[in-house]
């Protein structure tokens, strides 16, 4: 394979695997790491790849799809090919908000892919446990999140910053991905919509009154974003490695 070549989408792996796609979403601009927080090492390992081994080694995914921004496509396709992660089979270039990049990575999943995961590629604790129980809440719903509950005390605020009222937690929760989505339901309810008001899946669903299921998560499940995620994150690997 040619990695000088300014491709815009790299076919890595033709295997006939039976399973769900995947789209790892890593086009973000890591405005507030300072850095592109998807080459960030941790204990040695890339943050995309960890993300992508994951998936790379749950048996219930078929295949990966990357979507990344223009300036990374090559340098994402030789990460690929170093760590051998052969469910890679595209890599393309993303759009200018999470569900553009969504989009993206959707036109190339197969014509006889019903479902898909979509997942953030900074976060890279994910396992197979919570990929295989978002893929079985599928069986029934057209929108599964994997979620956690809300540890800390939660306050509403208005615009000076003073505290309106201490809102009930326990019926608050967090929203991890991988997300699942029955495609064709998506496609639908993305119709008329702008595109930028969207932060997750799910509530692409949830604007148009569709239910979705909430499966267990795990707070070790998290997103990088700040310097603080990374040290964290390396604190739960050398836990895991103690074990």
């Amino acid at each position: 394979m040619n990695a000088t070549k300014p491709l815009l989408q790299f076919d890595i792996a033709n295997q006939n695997i039976q399973g769900v796609p995947v789209i790892v979403v890593a086009g973000g601009s890591s405005t507030r790491m300072g850095q592109n927080k998807q080459l960030i090492g941790l204990c040695g390992v890339p943050v995309l790849v960890r993300t992508l081994k994951a998936f790379q080694h749950c048996d219930a995914v078929s295949n990966i799809i990357l979507v990344a921004a223009n300036d990374t496509l090559l340098q994402y396709q030789t990460l690929c090919e170093s760590y051998m992660l052969t469910k890679v089979s595209d890599i393309v270039e993303g759009g200018n908000n999470r569900q553009e990049s969504v989009l993206c990575g959707i036109k190339s999943l197969k014509a006889d892919d019903e479902i898909v995961l979509i997942h953030d590629g900074a976060r890279p604790l994910v396992d197979s446990e919570i990929i295989n129980r978002v893929i079985g809440g599928l069986n029934e719903f057209d929108a599964v999140v994997p979620v956690v509950k809300v540890k800390d005390t939660i306050k509403q605020i208005d615009e000076n910053g003073i505290v309106i009222k201490t809102v009930k937690r326990d019926d608050l929760v967090q929203v991890q991905t991988p997300q699942g989505v029955r495609v064709k339901k998506y496609l639908t309810a993305l119709e008329g919509k702008d595109l930028n008001t969207f932060t997750d899946d799910a509530s692409i669903f949830e604007a148009v009154g569709e239910r979705v299921l909430t499966v267990t998560g795990d707070y070790k499940n998290i997103k990088i974003t700040t310097p603080e995620d990374v040290a964290v994150a390396v604190a739960f690997l050398k836990e895991e490695t103690a074990e």
